[in-house]
């Protein structure tokens, strides 16, 4: 009564020799499917950013060349400056202006320092606006051009520069008034 203990093992031998074959094409599959996965990500990503990539070029083109940029941490330094009243040009009747503007310039340092040149700068602008017409006044560019020209006497006071003449009459002259603001401009 022989027992035949030599079968068994050998019917096991057989059945576990195919399972590493499968176990080897399932980690194939896997793998293949992971890099499957991560070059359709890729390839997403690719597109997404040639896609931006053109929006910003578009966007850039649409913007005009020069953008101002307002720099909040350094506001403009204005200087106030006390009402003008004065007659017009006699030549449109008796009319008066009431004026109240600022002086826009460059830094905080010049406007500590037009206290001294203030009666000057008040006086080259009296005459300035006491020689206007109320019609040249009456007209948004009427008071632009106005402006430029209290920019440029202001300029010429603190410059020690002579006015313009001629053909250069409305050329800006250089200094440390930026602009004019009006805060206040009545014609009566």
């Amino acid at each position: 009564m022989a027992k035949a203990p030599a079968p068994q093992p050998a019917a096991e031998a057989p059945a576990s020799a195919p399972a590493p074959k499968r176990g080897k094409k399932l980690l194939v599959i896997i793998i293949l499917a992971v890099v499957a996965v991560v070059v359709v990500i890729a390839a997403v990503v690719a597109v997404l950013l040639l896609r931006k990539g053109h929006a910003t070029e578009e966007e850039h083109a649409e913007k005009p060349a020069a953008v101002a940029t307002v720099d909040l941490s350094h506001p403009p330094t204005f200087v106030a400056l006390d009402p003008f009243v004065v007659n017009l040009a006699p030549a449109e009747g008796d009319r008066y202006l009431q004026v109240v503007m600022a002086l826009r310039v460059s830094d905080h340092k010049i406007a500590e320092n037009l206290k001294g040149f203030m009666p000057d700068i008040r006086h080259e602008i009296n005459l300035l606006l006491s020689s206007k017409l109320p019609s040249e006044l009456s007209t948004p560019e009427g008071r632009e051009d106005l402006a430029t020209q209290i920019v440029n006497r202001t300029n010429q006071v603190l410059t020690g520069t002579p006015p313009p003449k001629g053909e250069n009459a409305k050329q800006a002259v250089a200094g440390p008034i930026e602009a004019v603001r009006f805060n206040s401009f009545i014609i009566q």
